[in-house]
């Protein structure tokens, strides 16, 4: 995105015997992120929907998501891949994500590589290093999911779709903005950044 970075969080500690090791500055005392990715269930009368969602640090906004029945990788790998035809991001861009197994898994690790992104994870047992998307995922669940249940998971992904791209990125104000909504905040900084060229 452009404009400043993301947050800071804490750098990274060795992981887990087995885990892949994060390739950003575990050295640093703090790593500045520019992109949070998370994965929250959903219940419908179908069983367990998934949304992983990948979250622009610095405007809040969802550039990227994907929902499925299952956990594996492919569904962590379908929200990054919609991030990256959104953003286009240039490398070295930091991509933050917890220490779940589809972050650490292989493939991932190997997409973020590719594409030249650098892979922050949160230390083990620490939620609040992913605390943008845990947020986001507290706000989703008290605004859209509730004590709802959908009949169908075809019905939660069209009220999850409707809530993600027409509701929180194009009209819910954020404080963290000044009380815009995300594509609203990125306008403005953008405008900002062609009157200051």
């Amino acid at each position: 995105m452009c404009g400043k970075p993301g947050f800071a969080l804490p750098g990274n500690v060795d992981p887990r015997p087995g885990e892949s090791q994060a390739t950003s500055p575990a050295q640093a005392e703090f790593v500045i992120c520019d992109q949070a990715i998370d994965i929250t269930f959903v219940p419908t009368a179908e069983g367990w929907l998934y949304l992983a969602i990948l979250l622009d640090a610095h405007s809040r906004r969802v550039v990227g998501w994907a929902m499925a029945d299952h956990l594996r990788a492919e569904l962590a790998l379908g929200a990054l891949a919609m991030a990256l035809r959104v953003r286009r991001p240039p490398p070295g861009l930091v991509h933050h994500t917890d220490r779940g197994c589809q972050y650490t898994a292989e493939v991932y690790q190997e997409a973020l590589a590719r594409c030249g992104l650098v892979c922050s994870m949160s230390r083990s047992g620490e939620c609040l290093d992913n605390a943008m998307a845990e947020s986001f995922f507290a706000t989703f669940k008290a605004e859209l999911v509730g004590a709802r249940a959908w009949p169908t998971r075809a019905a939660a992904r069209t009220a999850i779709f409707e809530w993600v791209e027409v509701f929180y990125n194009r009209q819910r104000a954020h404080s963290a903005l000044a009380y815009r909504a995300p594509v609203t905040f990125e306008e403005d900084m953008l405008l900002l950044s062609g009157h200051a060229a």
